[in-house]
């Protein structure tokens, strides 16, 4: 996870407040606004119940500590804040502890529409919301406990659980195609292009299949996993049970999909 950025987080006050730029502000203005006119028929039912119980500012990007007041309140999560980029240890120990690391840094203008690294709308606009949902909440804890105990090659594998789940995940519902990923959800165009598009593969989640298949975090992704929904988000907490790490061995044995994407060796394709 830690590579080279150009983006620095602030450093709060003794309370833990930063002091946000004009500029910074009107970003996340631009950015909120911007997608809340795209989740009506695009988010899952629990992401929208997450962002009205969150009630973020639109007019300013929020204190950390007003999101985490929610979460523990709702579900004993809270936000830590980060460095712009963390190693694989210091994101599943924070995690294991139910607490969501935040970079507090939000993406230039020149990045507007995508940036590579996480940054704070990111991770409070797409993430944070469903972490009010107990059935999400409690998988990404138990995703955090594995990868705390894990080798660095299993830690390898399980980057791809969480790809396709918490961070490029969609929801087969009765509704129709809904997405709960936080790196759909934070995106308009991979929104469109994820629930839409022709030219995508759509597959009813299998955690060994998901182990197996390569990704690139600088590119529309060329396959996406589906949830089945009955009523709720509850289906989540099936990957809690399954022994994911024996899969992770199966996995090792079996060796990788074939990439639906050209290889650069420039590029983090894991």
């Amino acid at each position: 996870m830690a590579k080279a950025t150009k983006y620095v987080s602030k450093i709060g006050d003794e309370h833990g407040n930063i002091a946000w730029s004009e500029t910074e502000n009107q970003i996340w203005q631009e950015l909120i606004t911007r997608q809340l006119s795209t989740v009506k028929d695009t988010a899952c039912d629990e992401f929208i119940a997450g962002l009205e119980k969150l009630n973020l500012p639109l007019d300013r990007i929020p204190q950390l500590e007003e999101v985490s007041t929610v979460l523990r309140a709702t579900t004993g999560w809270s936000c830590e804040p980060v460095p712009a980029l963390i190693g694989f240890g210091e994101f599943f120990r924070l995690l294991s502890e139910r607490k969501f690391p935040v970079a507090t840094f939000i993406r230039s203008r020149e990045e507007f529409d995508y940036l590579q690294e996480p940054d704070i709308f990111h991770e409070i606009y797409g993430h944070c919301p469903l972490l009010t949902n107990p059935s999400f909440a409690d998988f990404t804890q138990a995703y955090g406990m594995m990868g705390l105990n894990a080798s660095k090659e299993d830690r390898v594998f399980l980057a791809r659980l969480y790809w396709f789940t918490i961070e490029f995940g969609l929801l087969d519902t009765p509704k129709g195609l809904r997405v709960y990923g936080g790196g759909i959800l934070s995106s308009p165009s991979e929104t469109e292009y994820a629930l839409n598009d022709k030219n995508v593969e759509r597959k009813p989640l299998d955690v060994l299949d998901v182990l197996r298949t390569q990704y690139r975090i600088d590119i529309m992704q060329p396959i996406y996993f589906m949830l089945t929904k009955v009523s709720d988000l509850d289906t989540i907490r099936e990957l809690e049970v399954e022994d994911i790490m024996a899969l992770v061995e199966q996995a090792k044995e079996l060796g990788l999909h074939a990439p639906k994407f050209e290889l650069k060796s420039t590029s983090k394709a894991s």
